[in-house]
């Protein structure tokens, strides 16, 4: 056998407030990918908002190593020289004012000249080209607030840019981002610090995402939001512009990333998939009609909405039961807040909150698998319940309508309770409707989202990258 045939390849994933410290959708697909190509060595470089996190997930033998770093915090000591220092903040005031005129800045020249280890803020602040940097940014862009509202802004956002471009990534083959924003622009500087391959998979679009969480919080206001917005939308332009190869789950979301620079030949579409042996069980039918909620109990899958869906339901179907099945402990006092909405309503008979468990025990005798998120990118829920052989009904996001096969019956806008109910009652009083879903579904899984399509994807994918020859 040659040297060449016999050497790993080492990926290194870059991560942004996921696995292995919290569980969800990218988690599962991140740990599943890992263990299934161990043939493969992974190190973790995760970005993280507190230390010492406890592990979710038991990492499997082919993670051969896993480095934390504090979004925010010193990756490092402070960076001290004068003459460099100088330089370098001259050629971050010229990033930012390109920036500012709504173009591509060169990336390449400015993270070339910031060193690993180092810590950048203090130079910005107390440097005379930084400070005139906020003073300006100030006066342009912040005339109707407080300076103290600007500048703290600017170094909230900063240490946290500051501190993802001074980490110091693992050697690896090939960098792997699982999302623009900081993971994407830590992998960057990995890429252009080692000559190695990045690539970037997105199960949704970062900067969509924080833009709507930046909407809808009162703590930023005013310029702070258009600041953040900017900011986002900023670094998915850069990844997509220096990223070796791209991946989205779906045709809609590959079509955004064209519109913010991806190039259309580093671009393609590999949907999310799922073990369909195992999620093929026979069904144990129980008497009653049972919904089903597969998700965490967080804001993000609104289970507030998913409890006043109930609601209207159980009032027209006595026999009705409902289970909102998966962790709890992620967000204690949301969950607070659901459980008293449950009691509330005076659902307690009727309705449980199940805690995380083998969600197969389940989908055995679900009737409806209900989705009531206000973001999401391909759920593999409902691929794991079509499997089972469970109809679905959800709110209109991500991919989802597709998966639904855009039958409006079963979809309906974000906290839109009463449409949800009346999905659901459609599947109720049609079981000849409800079979005819379960023989589609089943091959919609079989032809498209089997998941050992989406591993041998992704081994070829690594090979080829690792030969890629990087250019300065």
């Amino acid at each position: 056998m040659s040297d060449t045939a016999e050497k790993r390849i080492c990926v290194c994933i870059v991560l942004e407030g996921s696995y292995p410290y919290i569980t969800g959708g990218v988690s599962a697909w991140v740990h599943d990918l890992i263990k299934n190509l161990p043939e493969v060595d992974f190190k973790l470089f995760t970005i993280s908002p507190e230390a010492n996190q406890p592990l979710r997930y038991e990492l499997p033998p082919n993670v051969i190593e896993s480095r934390d770093i504090l979004i925010g915090e010193p990756a490092g000591t402070v960076f001290k020289s004068p003459r460099k220092g100088v330089r370098l903040m001259k050629e971050i005031f010229r990033f930012h004012q390109v920036m500012g005129e709504n173009k591509d800045p060169d990336v390449k020249k400015m993270i070339s000249m910031m060193p690993e280890k180092r810590f950048l803020y203090h130079l910005a602040v107390k440097s005379k080209v930084g400070w005139n940097m906020i003073t300006n940014g100030n006066r342009k862009n912040n005339p109707l607030y407080p300076f103290s509202d600007y500048y703290w802004a600017w170094k909230s956002s900063h240490d946290m840019l500051f501190s993802v471009l001074g980490a110091e990534a693992p050697e690896a083959d090939i960098y792997h981002a699982v999302s623009t924003g900081f993971a994407g622009l830590a992998t960057l500087a990995a890429r252009l610090r080692h000559k190695k391959p990045f690539l970037l998979t997105e199960h949704g679009l970062y900067h969509k995402e924080r833009e709507m969480e930046i909407r809808k919080t009162s703590i930023v206001r005013g310029y702070q939001r258009d600041m953040w917005t900017k900011i986002y939308n900023k670094i998915s332009r850069i990844c997509y512009s220096h990223a070796d190869h791209i991946t989205a789950l779906f045709e809609e979301n590959r079509q955004k990333q064209l519109e913010l620079g991806a190039p259309a030949d580093k671009t393609e579409v590999i949907p999310n998939g799922i073990d369909v042996e195992r999620f093929t069980i026979d069904r144990e039918p129980r008497e009653g009609f049972h919904v089903g909620l597969v998700g965490r109990v967080v804001p993000i899958k609104d289970i507030k909405t998913f409890i006043s869906t109930c609601k209207i339901v159980a009032d027209k179907v006595p026999e009705a039961r409902f289970y909102c099945i998966g962790p709890t402990d992620e967000d204690e006092g949301y969950y607070e807040d659901c459980k008293l909405l449950v009691e509330n309503l005076k659902l307690q008979d009727v309705f449980e909150f199940t805690g995380r468990q083998d969600v197969r025990d389940y989908y055995k005798f679900l009737d409806v698998l209900l989705l009531t998120s206000v973001r999401e990118a391909q759920p593999l829920v409902f691929l794991e319940g079509y499997c089972a052989g469970v109809p679905a009904v959800s709110t209109i996001v991500g991919n989802v309508p597709e998966l639904l096969n855009f039958d409006e019956r079963f979809l309906a806008p974000s906290k839109d309770a009463s449409k949800l109910a009346d999905g659901i009652m459609t599947l109720y009083n049609n079981p000849a409707e409800v079979e005819k879903l379960r023989v589609k579904n089943y091959q919609k899984v079989l032809n498209f989202y089997d998941k050992k399509d989406l591993h041998k994807r992704y081994r070829v994918m690594y090979r080829e990258l690792a030969e890629l020859e990087i250019e300065d």
